[in-house]
């Protein structure tokens, strides 16, 4: 943290952090107090996000905030009059999932910490203007969201505001998805994942398995809250598929060692953790067919969809993979160097897309929008190259004047159809129309 005088412009470094094997700027947040007079800090240093208070004039330690093997995930407001910070945290509470954050409220000057939103599920918070109260709305995905007003004191309820009526929605069919806990590829950590299973599931039927994936370091991505609706996951699911989201090995919000697996190494993608959950799913429900695998996701996602089918194509038999960034090195530097390190090494090349293309072995289809501001679409081209001169046989869909999101009635079809034809065997509707239906 620097100090700019706006009068002289001189510049002087307040707080300087260093780490080890990099310092990821994504989740760490601080705070000026007091004008100036103080500062407070977020920090791994430990191997935990936790809050430090600085002196603002010169910059020594004053004391710690929080400690524990558990991470700060945000600063949510400072009285600065009490001295009291409010913030939420993810982990400290045993016995739940490490994901899901609750609100705490912590001394300045130390002395513990207290818990103001004990309910087992993920708290979403906002403070009253004064900051005397605060609404407090928790759900999980498989429990309806409840809203209170609370004390700021000590989280006591002062009104319960509602409970979600889900009645209409059950009563047409619709169940809640499976929250699933398993072990990593280490067998020791424990890994999360989330599955959603058509409304006419039979127990007594095979079913392909369709995962989506997201591995981008800087958070985790399996739902926490409570939804009716959620991506594609209910919506592939009715077509026949069990579908499932997984966080493994080098995502956030899990502490320092269990992020930084992701370091020099986004190639990895926790893949074989995802792999590991799979199979610890497919034991427990026979139902999950395994030989029948597919996967897709975008972005970030797009590069883990490809290279899951490159890497391990004796796993994964389709994917859809859209907006990819399948080289480190054609995407924006702000994103990929924060993990990947500079300069660009060997490894930027080992964990090319392009320099895999060659174990294509599955069908993959290619989609990528032709103004992408995001990724390059020459991102997905050079692929194409690599593809065509390793002479694997593959699809792909440009889509004329479209950006990073490629959601839409035909790409969404598109992506129903490749999963139907290729793990159900089964010719999808020509040119059907999404939402055809309810326009007439």
């Amino acid at each position: 943290m620097r100090e700019v005088d706006a009068a002289t412009g001189a510049v002087r470094a307040l707080v300087r952090e260093e780490a080890e094997p990099h310092f990821d700027h994504w989740i760490l947040r601080s705070r000026v107090l007091r004008q100036g007079a103080e500062v407070l800090w977020m920090s791994e240093r430990d191997g935990w996000a936790h809050l430090y208070l600085y002196d603002g004039a010169t910059g020594v330690l004053k004391n710690r905030v929080t400690d524990g093997e558990w991470v700060v995930r945000e600063i949510v407001r400072v009285d600065e009059d009490a001295r009291v910070v409010f913030f939420t945290a993810s982990g400290r509470e045993s016995g739940r999932d490490p994901y899901f954050r609750h609100l705490y409220r912590a001394s300045l000057d130390g002395g513990g910490v207290t818990l103001l939103t004990p309910e087992n599920a993920e708290h979403q918070v906002r403070f009253s203007r004064a900051g005397e109260y605060f609404v407090d709305n928790y759900s999980r995905v498989d429990m309806a969201p409840v809203t209170v007003v609370r004390s700021s004191d000590d989280g006591s309820v002062v009104t319960e505001l509602e409970t979600a009526d889900i009645t209409a929605l059950l009563a047409t069919g619709w169940d809640y998805p499976e929250a699933f806990q398993g072990k990593a590829r280490d067998g020791v950590t424990d890994i999360y994942g989330l599955i959603w299973r058509p409304t006419n599931f039979d127990a007594s039927r095979s079913y392909p398995v369709v995962e989506q994936i997201y591995t981008g370091p800087h958070s985790a991505f399996v739902p926490k809250t409570f939804r009716a609706y959620r991506s594609m996951s209910q919506a592939i699911a009715e077509l026949g598929f069990i579908t499932v989201m997984i966080d493994g090995l080098g995502t956030n919000h899990r502490g320092k060692e269990f992020g930084d697996y992701s370091y020099d190494n986004l190639g990895d993608g926790g893949i074989d953790d995802h792999i590991a959950l799979l199979r610890q799913m497919a034991e427990q429900y026979p139902y999950i067919d395994l030989d029948r695998v597919g996967i897709w996701g975008g972005s970030a996602g797009g590069y883990d969809s490809t290279h899951a089918m490159l890497t391990h194509p004796e796993f994964y038999d389709v994917g859809v993979s859209t907006s990819g960034n399948h080289d480190h090195r054609m995407d924006k530097a702000s994103w990929n160097e924060m993990w990947m390190g500079f300069p660009i090494g060997d490894h930027y090349i080992e964990q090319s897309n392009y320099t895999l293309a060659g174990n294509l072995r599955g069908k993959l289809l290619l989609a990528h929008g032709e103004l992408d501001e995001n990724v390059p679409v020459t991102a997905t081209l050079k692929l194409v190259d690599a593809l065509i001169k390793a002479n694997r046989d593959f699809d792909l869909l440009i889509m004329p004047g479209r950006y990073h999101g490629l959601a839409g009635p035909y790409f969404d079809r598109q992506r129903w159809d490749y999963f139907v034809e290729h793990l159900l065997d089964v010719e999808p509707p020509e040119n059907y129309r999404i939402g055809a239906e309810s326009e007439h």
